[in-house]
């Protein structure tokens, strides 16, 4: 039984009520736009969101934690609510009368004291009567649209942690900076190459710029902002940028390089193009080239490098992706994604998915991040991200990026380590791949 109501929205309920997930119970278009339909699979069982579908979009409903039943009566809590979604933003209408907060009647579906009521009189219908026990609008509710497209109830579940963690990694500081230690002491297989190069593609506030400053900042020892990073709805990016990260403030470069692109767009015409990226992979753009939307880089295009080296091309593909968003992941932006996935395969770059703002979304890990992998809920987005983009669930790490912080914080850092591991890991695959093809056309 699938969940009509996304799981961005269902983090957004959630969030007011705890470390909880939410288990669908009733399906209006499944079991029926009926009472009993929804007594039978209800009653006593709490607590539980009640939620509304309309045609004119609006997503609406209510929380109690009381189990509903066919007693007739008013029952009592303090803690009931109505809500609507406009947009992601819940709107929250607290109970004001909480002895009527919930009545228990028969012939209808979920019912909210006398002022909201799903499948009203055992009709897809909602019953609006606000101000009497609930405060809100009509017009903010529902858009005055009685007519329900989807009715779902969903039982509110405690979360806890899997007994055992599904991936294993080693949260000791000693561990820590061991994966420090080999990061620095890495040498690129194929001995024309100095650095890896490691190219960040992602929607705009993924987290890209993000990702790179918080690398640097491990390595600095304390919080960096090198890259432009923050929360807007185009890319903050407009350069192309290849960004070293050194060794301390005064050290030497570490073997590997971040290539920062404009983010990817949803809409034609925006963000960067397509074959602009087919160019960074083959190691045409040079370093602070100014991406034009309007039109791709061409071989005349001042600095334009016609005859690149191994060591200008892309030896690694990181997509970074929002774990919020995964599941409304707009279909163009996907369709973008899939056709820059195919372009990479045909070059053969080993390709890795980064995870990230897995804190927000997940209770578990926002509490301690060390619960990363013992989170039956990161598994799920991890495992929904691998099936949209097409990489195995190995290929894909989860991240938290250092945003709020002042100061570091060892477990973060391990993540944050354990991701650059696995981008030199699949480097050295390219590279082998690449000295295979050379002994089989020596051969």
């Amino acid at each position: 039984m699938n969940s009509m109501l996304t799981r961005s929205k269902q983090r957004t309920i959630c969030s007011q009520l705890g470390r909880v997930k939410l288990q669908l119970l009733y399906k209006a278009s499944i079991h029926g736009f009926t009472s009993p339909a929804f007594h039978q699979r209800c009653d006593n069982r709490c607590p539980t969101v009640s939620v509304g579908y309309n045609a004119s979009g609006y997503v609406f409903g209510g929380y109690t934690k009381q189990p509903f039943s066919q007693s007739t009566a008013y029952v009592n809590d303090d803690q009931a609510f109505l809500f609507t979604f406009s947009g992601e933003k819940l709107l929250k209408y607290p109970v004001t009368s909480a002895g009527c907060a919930v009545k228990m009647i028969a012939d209808c579906g979920p019912y909210f004291g006398e002022d909201l009521v799903l499948v009203h009189g055992s009709q897809a219908v909602v019953h609006s009567a606000p101000g009497t026990h609930y405060n809100f609008t009509a017009a903010d509710m529902h858009g005055n649209d009685l007519t329900l497209t989807e009715c779902e109830v969903y039982q509110v579940e405690e979360t806890t942690a899997l007994e055992r963690p599904w991936r294993i990694i080693h949260w000791e500081s000693v561990k820590m900076n061991d994966l420090k230690e080999s990061i620095t002491i890495y040498q690129p297989t194929h001995s024309s190459v100095s650095q890896a190069r490691v190219l960040l593609i992602g929607p705009v506030g993924a987290g890209k710029s993000s990702f790179f400053n918080s690398i640097n900042s491990v390595f600095r020892g304390h919080v960096t902002s090198q890259a432009m990073a923050g929360c807007f709805t185009s890319s903050l990016t407009r350069q192309f940028r290849t960004y070293s990260v050194k060794d301390g403030r005064k050290g030497k470069p570490l073997p590997f390089i971040f290539c920062d692109t404009m983010g990817l767009e949803e809409s034609t015409g925006a963000g960067i193009d397509i074959e602009d990226i087919s160019s960074i992979l083959k190691g045409h753009l040079p370093d602070r080239y100014q991406f034009n939307t309007s039109a791709p880089l061409d071989s005349d295009s001042s600095g334009y490098l016609k005859s690149p080296e191994l060591k200008d091309k892309i030896h690694c593909v990181t997509y970074v992706i929002d774990a919020c968003k995964v599941s409304i992941m707009p279909p163009k932006l996907e369709e973008k994604l899939n056709a820059i996935r195919g372009k990479v395969n045909l070059m053969g770059i080993p390709q890795l998915v980064l995870l990230t703002k897995v804190d927000e979304a997940c209770p578990l890990v926002k509490e301690d991040v060390k619960n990363i992998y013992k989170s039956g809920y990161i598994k799920e987005m991890m495992q929904e991200v691998s099936a949209r983009l097409g990489v195995p669930l190995s290929c894909v790490v989860p991240v938290k990026n250092y945003s709020e912080e002042l100061e570091l914080d060892p477990d973060c850092t391990t993540l944050l380590l354990s991701a650059i591991i696995q981008m030199l890991r699949f480097t050295d695959n390219y590279f082998d791949d690449i000295g295979d093809k050379f002994s089989n056309m020596e051969v």
